[in-house]
């Protein structure tokens, strides 16, 4: 694969990712379908499609493990946050808030762990950190209530412990096709029990923006993203995730018609440059170190 095509692809891949934002949104705000509905669609045409590509590329499917219980817990919790969360903020926004959330929950979990903290990913945590706080205070800027800010932190702690519990996988195709099968199996459970049994709002629109979320920009973006991160690195791919909040911003002010206010940009470049720094930071210098 040549570096013009492992460039194009992983530009796609970021794109599919901001377009879940966009997708959730736009199905939510316009009624078409209700939280639980585009949730359990969402898992579902995600399940399909990747226990089938499993099934095609002869990946192993592994139903129990040590860590499958946490990985479950976390995508749950992603997909009932993100969802309910979109009823009331904007896209772009609510992808940066998912993003500085998923990192800040990711390092307090290697904090937690007792790994190794360089001094630069310290710092960078505590901007993107600062850059959160900074972005959701107060909330009216960002969300219609509070209950939409508070649903997307608690996405972004679900997938940051979706990603914990992920690192380091030999099979990252298998894993996440057996999780999302399992979390569209529980998922109906998982409402129930907080939302009790919700009115239910289907129409065909809001159904085909569920499945192409699910099928396409979750399933097809999870599996080409497995299939380039090793020709990538892990430092790159990190990097590269970046830029889906922009992404997503600008698919928000495009597509949806939203609003960038000041703050909002602000806030993309605090949280943003923290985390990059939180990344490049303490491979640049210890590269730098050993050259010297």
């Amino acid at each position: 694969m040549g570096k013009t095509q492992l460039f194009l692809l992983t530009a796609l891949t970021m794109v599919a990712f901001a377009a879940n934002s966009l997708l959730t949104r736009e199905a939510l705000v316009t009624g078409d379908i209700d939280v639980a509905s585009f949730g359990a669609l969402r898992l579902g045409a995600g399940a399909v499609v990747l226990v089938g590509l499993s099934l095609w590329l002869r990946r192993d499917m592994t139903l129990v493990s040590g860590k499958r219980a946490l990985s479950i817990i976390g995508l749950l919790a992603y997909i009932v946050g993100f969802t309910a969360a979109y009823v009331g903020m904007d896209a772009g926004l609510g992808a940066l808030l998912l993003f500085g959330t998923v990192q800040v929950a990711m390092f307090a979990g290697a904090a937690v762990l007792r790994e190794p903290l360089p001094g630069l990913r310290v710092a960078g945590a505590l901007v993107a950190l600062g850059g959160l706080i900074y972005l959701v205070w107060p909330w009216q800027g960002i969300a219609d209530s509070k209950y939409s800010v508070v649903m997307m932190v608690i996405a972004g702690v679900g997938w940051g412990l979706y990603s914990l519990v992920g690192r380091g996988s030999g099979n990252a195709l298998g894993d996440t096709a057996v999780n999302f099968a399992a979390a569209a199996l529980l998922f109906p459970l998982v409402i129930w029990a907080l939302m009790g049994v919700p009115e239910s709002v289907i129409t065909a629109r809001g159904a085909t923006l569920a499945v192409i979320s699910g099928a396409v920009t979750s399933g097809l973006g999870y599996a080409l993203w497995y299939s380039i991160l090793p020709r990538l690195g892990a430092s790159v791919g990190a990097v590269a995730q970046l830029t889906v909040p922009p992404i997503a911003m600008l698919g928000g002010v495009l597509m949806l018609g939203e609003t960038l206010s000041t703050k909002a940009i602000l806030a993309t470049i605090i949280i943003l440059g923290g985390v990059a720094v939180s990344i490049i930071g303490p491979s640049y210098f210890t590269k730098r170190s050993k050259a010297s």
